[in-house]
């Protein structure tokens, strides 16, 4: 039985989500940007490009088993979702902000009877209510940072990233409701028809996550300083160690290591008298 998946079909989520279904194997095919739905070559998966809001709701309703989307969303949907795993990317807040010239500095500032226009009004309400404030809720789907300058809101609740836009917009965040990132999403009742498939593709999406930030490293390095080496090499669980035929003084030194680790590691090995240090991209990392 195929699982059922579906990623963004647009918008801020859409590219990363397919970059990391197309890195883990599920190969989509040369035309899959044409298409509403598409069947993996030769895997049991099927993939779906729906709206990022509308795959909460097709995953409580066992239309699709397993989805792509950003927490804000799930959040807002109400729905009893699973979360499978984060993905890293997608990385906003969902915050209350004010004009600048209102003095308006934090939520309990905001007067009762205040217009809130927010395309999130399920969470916007329940924030309010938790702290105590009575305000009237415009739900819009368009920029919600040009409603107080229209006269239509007092304040706005929307997604925010680095908080320029609010600030050309002569807006100040005034209080966060919660921070979101691109996770990805199942039910339990897809968990207990397809478990152990769900569980392979977000598997192979960790998988490819994992070895974005780290490189194989080789280097060919002294025997006598091999206890240095393996300071400067731990690896996931130690370098591997192999003979080289002809030359008993050296040996063959394998590691994985992070990114941001491999300036000071080859040097750190030329100056022991490592040579032939080569360091090489990864796919995928199953730790």
């Amino acid at each position: 039985m195929a699982v059922k998946m579906a990623v963004p079909n647009k918008g801020r989520l859409n590219e990363r989500a397919v970059e990391l279904l197309l890195k883990s194997g599920i190969d989509l095919g040369e035309e899959w940007g044409r298409k509403l739905y598409v069947t993996a070559m030769e895997q049991d998966i099927e993939v779906m490009f729906l709206r990022a809001q509308d795959i909460p709701a097709f995953i409580a309703a066992g239309a699709i088993d397993i989805g792509i989307t950003g927490e804000d969303l799930a959040a807002e949907s109400g729905y009893k979702l699973k979360k499978l795993t984060d993905l890293e990317f997608g990385y906003c807040r969902l915050s209350v902000a004010a004009p600048e010239a209102s003095g308006i500095k934090k939520g309990e500032d905001i007067p009762n009877g205040s217009k809130v226009a927010t395309s999130f009004p399920n969470l916007t309400k329940k924030f309010f209510k938790s702290i105590g404030k009575d305000v009237s809720i415009i739900e819009i789907s368009g920029a919600a940072e040009i409603m107080p300058h229209l006269g239509v809101s007092d304040i706005i609740v929307d997604l925010v990233a680095s908080g320029s836009t609010l600030k050309m917009n002569r807006l100040a965040e005034v209080s966060k409701i919660m921070d979101s990132q691109a996770a990805v999403f199942t039910s339990d009742q897809s968990m207990k028809k397809k478990g152990p498939e769900i569980t392979d593709v977000v598997a192979s999406i960790k998988s490819v996550m994992a070895a974005e930030d780290r490189k194989y490293l080789m280097a060919d390095v002294p025997k006598s300083k091999l206890g240095e080496v393996e300071k400067i090499l731990p690896g996931i669980g130690g370098p591997t160690v192999l003979n080289i035929a002809g030359n008993d003084k050296m040996v063959a030194v394998h590691a994985v290591i992070r990114s941001k680790d491999v300036y000071k590691a080859v040097n750190d090995l030329k100056r022991l008298g490592a040579k032939g240090i080569l360091t090489l991209s990864i796919d995928r990392l199953v730790e």
